[in-house]
């Protein structure tokens, strides 16, 4: 294992040399040679149960034991129907247990297999597309928006890379990765010239060198540490473990009271206890206490827990061990660190303000299903400026919304994802949109700046259409007009405290506020700069 380094604080030259690569990338044979020294790039996973494993785990029940017992003792005394009955429910619960648990183990496997991703490196200077398990360091890897990053990794080129960590450091905004040298000390948050392990890629592109794979990386050193968790029991395990306790002692008792009092009164009324006498009154008094057994509660509760596994499956939830079920079951609150808040993640166009009219939209996350209501009424989304918005939305954007397994996600930003969201609730299709007006220039977004811009063939003959979004006041402070209901009318003081107070309510409404303005510009113009593009804005 490449011995810890505070990375972060070195120079690429640095890294580079003790790591013992350069930046045309590893050759094969010292890759090869690398993967067999430091492991596959993975977590060590625990150790799976065996199908054998996973059998005997169902007779650990108390209850299974005593009915065990039951079923060997009416054997004995020649009950042999009553064994077989119960045999059959004994066998029956633990082949449904079986079955269910042995299911999910499959899928969870099935499932860790399709999600291993792939990620571009450069070997010998080629790029080349390879299993993230096969990651070592020393290797350079290429990203782009939408990668998961598979290892930690020193960066030593960027365009505006954006990367979402909040699997890491749980927090939701993208962090905007920098080259500059950070202090050794500095916590992993704010390691900036670093990608890790686990987060995914939302904007720009890079490359950097590999420092740490598998159990090495951050994300790993977390996974170490939970992995040392003891598994509690269950609710359900531990009432049906006290069910059998207590049956057993109870069973125990009219065991010993009923063989007690038998020999007892033979003793008083006979004067004398044979051997044989006493044999028929213990045999009487456990004939007894199996008769106190519930032979089918077993099966009972592992059928309801087979049916509740079932339908919790057919809601895309996977159980993998049915006793789980009933858990789920007896949650009444879920804590959460940080604000209080769960993440997914999403972003949802939810209000928008255009030609001095505030928009509500519905809808829930990135299925692009709901509508635009003005004042409560249904808008009519084709007419106005509301179709030059959309289309902004859309052509001012690098990210693409895609329907894969039967749900919808989005690759790259998700601020940008929900614009592209609203205009397919809008009736404005990505891909149309983009084919009818490509984009022939862009300045791209960087934090300094706070927008983008993007130019396309204009709306009219011979004329380009210049698209910009960012910080509302930013983007304000470089418009001249605002769309009217008719025409384009002049952006005055009134107007600008206006919509500087709309943004004020609705950031204050906890929502992140972006403004879209745009331009018309000559064919002939070919100048892409802030000073042609980015001025006297619509």
């Amino acid at each position: 294992m490449v011995e810890q380094e505070a990375w972060h604080s070195m120079s690429v030259e640095d890294v580079s040399r003790i790591l013992k690569t350069d930046l045309k990338g590893l050759n094969e044979d010292e890759s090869i040679r690398r993967l067999k020294e430091f492991g596959s790039n993975e977590l060590v996973a625990e150790e799976r149960e065996s199908p054998i494993r996973l059998l005997l785990e169902q007779f650990k029940n108390l209850l299974i034991v005593i009915l065990i017992f039951a079923t060997i003792f009416s054997a004995v005394i020649g009950e042999i129907v009553d064994a077989i009955v119960i045999l059959a429910i004994v066998v029956t619960s633990a082949a449904l247990g079986f079955v269910q648990e042995y299911r999910a183990e499959r899928v969870l496997e099935a499932l860790k297999k399709m999600m291993s991703p792939t990620i571009t490196v450069l070997r010998d200077g080629k790029r080349n597309e390879i299993p993230s398990t096969a990651l070592v360091p020393g290797d350079i890897i290429l990203l782009e928006a939408g990668d998961k990053i598979p290892a930690d990794a020193r960066l030593f080129e960027t365009a505006n890379l954006q990367v979402d960590e909040a699997s890491l450091t749980g927090e939701s905004v993208p962090v905007t990765k920098e080259l500059d040298l950070i202090p050794a000390r500095n916590s992993v948050g704010d390691r900036k010239n670093t990608v890790f392990s686990g987060t995914t890629v939302t904007y720009g592109r890079g490359k950097g060198i590999v420092t740490a794979t598998g159990m090495a990386t951050e994300f790993g050193k977390i996974a170490e540490e939970t992995a040392t968790t003891v598994r509690d029991k269950s609710p359900l395990e531990r009432r049906t473990e006290e069910v059998g306790k207590w049956l057993g002692i109870l069973s125990l008792g009219v065991c010993l009271f009923v063989a007690g009092f038998g020999i007892l009164r033979e003793q008083i009324l006979h004067g004398s206890v044979t051997f044989a006498f006493i044999l028929e009154m213990v045999l009487f008094g456990i004939a007894l206490a199996v008769a106190a057994v519930p032979e089918s509660l077993p099966a009972i509760v592992t059928g309801t827990l087979a049916v509740g596994m079932h339908e919790m499956a057919k809601r895309n939830a996977l159980v993998r061990k049915m006793s789980a079920v009933e858990t789920l079951g007896c949650t009444t609150v879920i804590c959460s660190d940080k604000t209080g808040t769960l993440t997914k993640g999403e972003m949802t166009v939810r209000r928008i303000f255009t030609e001095g009219r505030l928009i509500d939209v519905t809808g829930v996350g990135y299925d692009p299903k709901g509508e635009f209501h003005l004042d409560g009424k249904l808008l009519e989304t084709d007419q106005d400026a509301f179709p030059l918005l959309m289309k902004a939305s859309i052509l001012c954007n690098d990210s693409t919304l895609e329907h894969k397994e039967n749900s919808w996600h989005i690759n790259g930003d998700p601020t940008e994802g929900a614009l592209i969201v609203a205009a397919e609730k809008a009736g404005f299709r990505q891909d149309e949109i983009r084919n009818r007006y490509p984009r022939l220039g862009e300045l791209p977004f960087s934090s300094e700046r706070k927008r983008m811009s993007t130019v396309h063939p204009g709306l009219q003959k011979g004329k380009r259409v210049v698209f910009t979004k960012g910080a509302p006041e930013v983007i304000l402070a470089n418009c001249t007009h605002i769309q009217g209901e008719v025409a384009n009318e002049r952006l005055t003081e009134i107007k600008r405290r206006e919509i500087l107070k709309i943004n004020e309510d609705m950031a204050s409404d906890a929502l992140r506020v972006l403004s879209l303005a745009y331009k018309e510009t000559p064919e002939s113009m070919h100048d892409f700069n802030e000073r042609t593009l980015e001025k006297d804005l619509v």
